[in-house]
């Protein structure tokens, strides 16, 4: 296959296999790429010079002209542009078709990076790929500083379930800047990639496979993530990622409902946190008006689902007092419940998402009244503590499933 970088033709064989291969994948993001793929191109020649490698950017047929963006930065390194057709988008897909590519090249160890970083350094490259090619790990999870209502999806729903039930304390299972070896592209390859995990659900996806499926982890320090926010979304983002997290754990349930010890993937480059984050605005307000408004959409489901007790203390703050106080306790009594009921309750599941919606924003409403006068450091202590309560108190909803068998 012929395809070209600069002004050079470039033929591309899996006969002679890819040391390296970096991909970016995007949607609109021609005002931030560049960037990013210079800093990668620097990481490359400076870390992995005697390195074959190429930089792959997987889009979704950008409309603002990323391609021409990405395809105009000077590299030193190889680069190529792959797109989905115009009528087919989702990051999963990109990522997808980097794994895939990185398959038919042969690639001895990928990564992935995202498009609207701000804040990566050439360092970001050495960090991401020594541990797969030197280290033999398969999968390479990062660690940030970033803003404690930034990732409030990974904060409040994926972070507490991969410790409290898997105990493993991955703290940004869908941080966006991965890196694999070969034998954890096939294996991926080799599994079925849903709707969900085609768009947003891709990055928990990554992770919870490779922890369920045994593959050696590892989390590097990357520091501060500057890039475009996403907390809290509001659209398609959190049923994605909530679908997606909870048909993985859903389907391989026999795992966790054994006993387990509480383990934590080895750190390599564990420099000293800063706690100097990127500084973010806090509309919480706004979201508690979306929270209420969505419990009265949905509040027979969710009173189906969590039963008198714990519904009945829901009802009071939002149809009584309008004040959300979805604590740490009884945040864990909902997420559990709402899980237990995704596998066990006849009804569609998309509905069991979509109820817990209102609850995820009043529980995210609450942590931000609870650490505004906090600093980055103690609230991210309170986010890691409210993860050791969800796997101190898992027998919460082991006792469910006990229940009925």
């Amino acid at each position: 296959m012929k395809v070209s970088f600069g002004h050079l033709p470039v033929r591309l064989s899996k006969n002679k296999p890819f040391d390296l291969i970096i991909g970016i994948p995007s949607y609109n993001e021609a005002d931030t790429i560049p960037f990013v793929v210079k800093q990668v191109d620097i990481g490359i020649n400076k870390y992995f010079p005697d390195s074959k490698a190429i930089i792959i950017n997987a889009d979704n047929n950008s409309p603002d002209n990323t391609k021409k963006a990405f395809l105009k930065t000077k590299t030193k390194t190889p680069k190529i542009y792959i797109s989905t057709p115009k009528e087919i988008r989702g990051k999963g897909n990109n990522v997808y078709n980097i794994l895939k590519k990185a398959q038919e090249l042969n690639a001895k160890n990928t990564a992935i990076i995202d498009a609207d970083l701000k804040s990566i350094t050439p360092e970001w490259v050495k960090k991401l790929i020594y541990p797969v090619k030197y280290n033999n790990y398969d999968f390479v999870l990062p660690l940030y500083e970033r803003n404690e209502y930034d990732g409030s999806i990974t904060n409040h729903i994926c972070y507490p379930l991969i410790y409290g039930l898997l105990g493993v304390n991955a703290r940004q299972p869908i941080g966006g800047e991965f890196s694999f070896s070969k034998e954890f592209v096939d294996y991926l390859l080799s599994k079925k990639w849903d709707k969900t995990t085609k768009n947003y659900g891709v990055d928990i996806f990554l992770t919870l496979n490779a922890i369920l499926n045994n593959f050696k982890i590892a989390q590097v320090n990357l520091h501060k993530k500057v890039h475009k926010p996403s907390a809290p979304k509001l659209g398609p983002m959190f049923f994605q990622v909530a679908a997606s997290c909870f048909s993985l754990l859903v389907k391989n349930k026999k795992i966790w409902l054994k006993k387990i010890k509480s383990y934590t993937p080895l750190i390599i480059y564990k420099n000293k946190n800063h706690y100097n984050p990127q500084k973010l605005p806090v509309d919480y307000k706004d979201l508690k008006q979306k929270s209420l408004y969505e419990f009265s959409l949905y509040y027979k489901i969710i009173k189906e689902c969590l039963g008198k007790d714990i519904y009945g203390k829901l009802e009071k703050m939002y149809f009584e007092k309008k004040i959300l106080n979805i604590k740490t306790d009884l945040w864990m009594k909902i997420l559990y419940s709402m899980l237990w009921n995704y596998d066990n309750k006849k009804m569609p599941k998309e509905k069991i998402i979509r109820a817990l919606r209102p609850l995820y924003f009043g529980r995210t409403v609450t942590f931000i009244k609870q650490t505004l006068e906090l600093s980055s450091k103690e609230s991210e202590l309170a986010i890691q503590k409210q993860a050791e309560y969800f796997y101190k108190h898992r027998s919460y909803l082991l006792k469910k499933y006990k229940s009925i068998t």
